[in-house]
């Protein structure tokens, strides 16, 4: 019913901006003009009588319903432009109008397309692109114009139906577990403020109950040394809250560290839970070769940069090289032969596989090649034979040729994947750890 009513709207809205594009045919009729020239700019205003409920969904919807009206609009436009010629009109009136035309459409365009580039989050950079590149070029403009519209159409619906999913289930608090949610990010990467690993997956996690923390521990360092400054931090949120324990979501070469900081005991204590996602447990096979091909005096001059800039940034004592190597296949040989799991804490993990390179965005729809030759099957980065570890695995991918990357598993791109919502698969994952009494 809804699809129906906006297409009405479309039909209708795009019917009065043509007749008030073409408004010089009116000129003679004063009051006919004003009215027009009212509804035009009413039009431009409330494009669409039906809205979502957010307010950059709301922008998205009349950015895009402008877009829709534009080409409605246009198509009649010309039409009536090639009948006016068949007709015999005046060419000065043939061309006073086009030109009326030409500017009036061009304000609902423009209108219309700033409002989507300005407030889709779905557009992306290549869209954007594209759009840009191919505006003044025929045919092709409304090629990236429909691709605009329906990419801008899809996520309007996806971001309502999970807007309307979280607000059905509100008082039911979902994620609300025993004990708070510990996310651990993987290497290379900081708890920024303003930009979170993790995406949208907290705030979906929180609408539905959680209470999270971060591990705001150092972007690169040896899997023992993040281990000892994630124990800190457990003990930090366990003091801050009082809480008796903590459930522990970790991405990549967090699990590992999170696996090395639960061989103390003491820390183990205070841990219910740990679902590792995406980790290479058994090391990257390629992560040896590339170290062994790489000359050492690369492999400095690569870390002293790195860890310089990270250390502006804020991490303590980054080392990058100690990152990279306690990802080798190597080093998990041994790392997993002395770490074993701690007793009475439950172990998980979750892995997922791209299907085709081009699946992935830059630079795992390159290192694609790489851990596949090297490891099989794999998210871009790692191979789908090193992600299983504990009580419970699961591996995750979707048809077609895209797949679920490194990435998307912690939503790097904020992008909505078909098949596959980030978000859901987070909140389903914690509400299974509440419904196991965690």
């Amino acid at each position: 019913m809804e699809k129906i009513t906006k297409a009405i709207n479309n039909i209708c809205f795009g019917a009065i901006l043509f007749i008030a594009s073409n408004l010089y045919v009116f000129s003679d009729y004063a009051i006919f003009t004003a009215l027009l020239l009212t509804a035009y700019v009413l039009i431009n205003i409330f494009p669409t009588v039906t809205l979502p409920k957010t307010r950059r969904l709301r922008a998205c919807a009349r950015g895009n319903a402008l877009l829709i009206q534009f080409l409605i609009s246009t198509v009649f436009s010309v039409a009536y432009f090639v009948a006016s010629i068949f007709q015999g009109a005046a060419f000065k009136d043939i061309l006073i109008n086009t030109l009326f035309a030409i500017l009036l459409e061009a304000i609902v365009f423009w209108n219309g397309i700033i409002h989507v580039y300005v407030s889709s989050g779905q557009l992306g950079i290549k869209i954007r692109v594209i759009g840009i590149v191919c505006g003044l070029i025929p045919v092709a403009n409304l090629v990236a114009l429909g691709m605009i519209i329906m990419t801008v159409e899809r996520e309007i619906a996806y971001e309502s139906h999970r807007i309307a999913l979280d607000e059905q289930r509100k008082n039911l608090q979902i994620c609300a577990t025993k004990y708070p949610i510990l996310m651990v990010h993987g290497v290379f990467f900081r708890d920024f403020r303003y930009l979170n690993y993790w995406g949208r997956i907290p705030e979906a996690l929180q609408k539905n109950g959680a209470t999270v923390f971060y591990g705001n521990h150092q972007s690169a360092a040896a899997v023992e040394q993040s281990g000892r400054e994630i124990s800190d931090r457990i003990l930090q949120i366990v003091a801050e809250t009082g809480c008796e324990k903590i459930n522990i979501i970790a991405h990549s070469k967090g699990g590992l560290d999170c696996r090395s900081a639960l061989t103390n005991p003491e820390i183990a204590k205070y841990v219910a839970t740990l679902t590792t996602v995406n980790t290479p447990h058994r090391g990257c096979e390629f992560a040896d070769y590339l170290l062994s091909k790489i000359p050492k005096a690369k492999q400095d001059m690569v870390a002293e940069t790195y860890n310089a800039t990270l250390k502006k940034l804020g991490d303590p004592n980054p080392d990058f090289m100690s990152a990279v190597t306690n990802l080798t296949a190597s080093f998990c040989e041994t790392f997993n032969e002395h770490v074993t799991d701690a007793q009475g804490v439950y172990y998980q993990s979750v892995g997922s596989k791209l299907n085709k390179a081009s699946g992935g965005r830059f630079p795992l729809n390159f290192t694609y090649h790489l851990a596949n030759y090297f490891d099989g099957p794999n998210d871009g980065l790692v191979g789908e034979t090193s992600f299983a570890w504990g009580a419970d695995y699961k591996l995750l991918s979707v048809k077609g040729r895209r797949g679920i990357s490194h990435g998307d598993m912690i939503d790097l791109n904020r992008e909505n994947i078909s098949e596959f919502d980030v978000r859901e698969f987070y909140v389903q994952l914690v509400a299974d750890l509440k419904k196991r009494g965690f």
